[in-house]
């Protein structure tokens, strides 16, 4: 399995909290997590998902970001 992802892939999400605004950290790390897919990555862990499911999904992302670059090269034009 060439695509795993180790560790060493992986960097750390950080925010600076500036004087006392601690709500205004939280939201901006929970930005942060939602654009790295930290919750859709642990909602897809929260059960087992068969080989012939992870299969069919992957085709349906790719499928989606082909869909998705094709629109980007149509506006470029």
């Amino acid at each position: 399995m060439a695509n795993r992802r180790t560790t060493e892939d992986f960097t750390p999400l950080e925010v600076k909290v500036e004087g006392d605004n601690l709500a205004r950290a939280i939201s901006q790390l929970k930005r942060k997590m939602a654009s790295e897919g930290v919750f859709k990555e642990l909602k897809r862990r929260r059960f087992f998902e068969k080989p012939s499911e992870r299969r069919k999904r992957k085709s349906r992302e790719a499928a989606r970001r082909r869909r998705k670059a094709m629109r980007a090269r149509v506006r470029e034009r």
